[in-house]
């Protein structure tokens, strides 16, 4: 698979605790961009964090908070991203799950697959 040179990323800004059923919402996401076909995706966990309520989240021993921020990447053509998008939207909807859903304009500068020995 190939990427542009000019691509999109789709980044979401979700809680850990978020849930589709009964799998978290970040792998729920990710299951379905590899089965849309996406480039791929990449989830990361915050260390501190505050949304629209104010209330700060953080990886701190002391405050231990359950829902710390999960922020999955996706990088594909806009097409792609455009398509995923209803997909994205139902999965949130049915987890009941807030966020921030955000695309910019990235420049894929390298995007190889590792050849095996």
């Amino acid at each position: 698979m190939e990427l542009p040179d000019e691509a999109k990323l789709l980044r979401i800004f979700i809680g850990e605790s978020d849930k589709h059923t009964h799998t978290p919402l970040y792998e729920a996401i990710v299951k379905e961009a590899r089965a849309a076909g996406l480039a791929g995706a990449t989830v990361s966990r915050g260390i501190l964090a505050f949304g629209p309520t104010s209330r700060v989240r953080t990886a701190k021993v002391l405050d231990l908070s359950a829902d710390l921020p999960v922020i999955v990447e996706i990088v594909d053509e806009i097409e792609k991203i455009n398509l995923f998008l209803p997909r994205l939207h139902a999965l949130m909807a049915e987890a009941n799950s807030g966020g921030l859903v955000t695309i910019e304009k990235v420049q894929v500068i390298h995007y190889l697959h590792a050849k095996k020995a």
